[in-house]
């Protein structure tokens, strides 16, 4: 596993950065065969030390982010709370059977298509703090409550892998969850 490590707001040591590749290594023996990269950023707000993993692993995403009072216990906790993922996201995708319908989307790739004009014109109407591009991937519904909980946001957005409907799940504010479908 390759990892990529940027401090915000502080420069990274060489000891700092030693220890994150080493720990972050033991990652590999879960995917033995593939070639990772783990885009790690190291911050400092106040008095809080936040490391935050970001892998990106088979068209899935595995994420993590931790604050401690010493950046070293953070990468420790950052590291625990991923391997935990990691079982949970390896154990559920053994239990659950496989249906044709389900691979055949997930192989299916959605072109790229032009950007469009009128997105620039929102961009300097409104004030949009952040944007993301991404490829929706299709997937069952249990892969994306899967795929959220790894992530750790309230909403997720996906393709439905029999359908081919956008999907989004979202976290109610009374507990449990929600899902807005296409028509």
């Amino acid at each position: 596993m390759r990892v990529s490590i940027h401090g915000k707001g502080l420069d990274v040591t060489d000891a700092l950065r030693s220890y994150a590749e080493r720990r972050l290594s033991k990652l590999d023996r879960y995917f033995p065969h593939e070639d990772m990269v783990a885009q790690v950023v190291l911050a400092v707000q106040r008095d809080r030390q936040i490391v935050e993993v970001t892998i990106p692993l088979e068209g899935r995403l595995l994420r993590a982010e931790e604050a401690h009072s010493s950046m070293y216990a953070a990468v420790d906790l950052v590291l625990e709370k991923l391997e935990r993922q990691i079982h949970k996201y390896k154990t559920r995708m053994v239990r659950r059977p496989r249906h044709e319908a389900a691979v055949d989307a997930a192989q299916r790739r959605v072109p790229e298509g032009p950007a469009d004009p009128e997105a620039d014109e929102l961009d300097s109407v409104s004030e949009v703090l952040r944007r993301k591009t991404f490829l929706i991937k299709p997937m069952t519904l249990e892969e994306a409550v899967l795929q959220m909980e790894m992530i750790g946001h309230d909403f997720f957005v996906f393709r439905d892998g029999a359908g081919g409907g956008v999907q989004v799940l979202y976290r109610r504010r009374s507990g449990g969850l929600g899902l807005i479908t296409e028509r």
